[in-house]
């Protein structure tokens, strides 16, 4: 298994905490939402000392977006707390170069000197980000600010989200821009994430199969997985 995924809008938390505890196969859990930290510095620090406790559990990742949209939220106060509970690892959600302000700069300057190593995962969004000089802009801009590039997520499949959605070619044709073209750590993954709880899948321009609008995908598990686009 790996890995856990607890979602702090859970009616439960106990009940995912349990599950945690009494499986021996986790070593890495991720705090995600909602997002866990509009939780209480309070209710925050129950959840990652329990954690910390848990003598399997080798690293604690929080999803949160609150460095981009709320920076106030990353107070000095947040982050010594945090550093208690180290490994602790921060992806966060920049989507394009203009959400990075003084303030959301700041916001990850606290948590990168409290020894919070630092993430993006980035959404492909129809004309928000879906151009390649936007894009490497975002990337640089981000390393600027210690938070690596981690994942350009394909947009999901969710219903009233549409018009946001690219092609999957324009996301290979994006990843064909940034390699070779800025440094090797402003490239990200490109992913998708499967419907149906098969995974995150990697993929690269010279490594697509497809029919038409069917992509087949090689996930984890060596499945092949038909993937039907529907981004324009």
């Amino acid at each position: 298994m790996g890995h856990h995924r607890i979602s702090t809008l859970d009616n439960d938390m106990d009940a995912g905490l349990e599950y945690v505890e009494r499986t021996l196969v986790i070593r890495d859990v991720i705090l995600s939402g909602g997002d866990p930290l509009l939780r209480s510095d309070e209710s925050l620090e129950e959840i990652v000392a329990r954690l910390h406790r848990i003598p399997h559990v080798e690293m604690i990742r929080i999803n949160t977006r609150t460095p981009v949209t709320l920076p106030e939220r990353i107070t000095s106060r947040l982050c010594r707390m945090l550093k208690r509970f180290h490994p602790v690892y921060v992806n966060t959600h920049f989507n394009h170069p203009l959400e990075i302000t003084p303030e959301s700069t700041e916001a990850c300057a606290k948590l990168a000197d409290a020894g919070i190593p630092l993430g993006n995962q980035t959404v492909l969004l129809r004309g928000v980000n879906d151009d390649p000089e936007v894009m490497k802009k975002l990337m640089q801009k981000l390393l600027a600010i210690r938070v690596r590039p981690y994942y350009l997520h394909e947009a999901d499949l969710v219903q009233g989200t549409g018009y946001f959605r690219t092609s999957i070619e324009k996301g290979l044709e994006i990843m064909a821009a940034l390699r070779g073209h800025t440094s090797g750590m402003a490239n990200p993954y490109f992913v998708i994430d499967l419907p149906g709880g098969k995974g995150k899948v990697p993929i690269l321009p010279e490594d697509v199969k497809r029919k038409g609008k069917t992509f087949f995908l090689r996930n984890y598990l060596g499945e092949i997985i038909e993937y039907q686009d529907s981004g324009e």
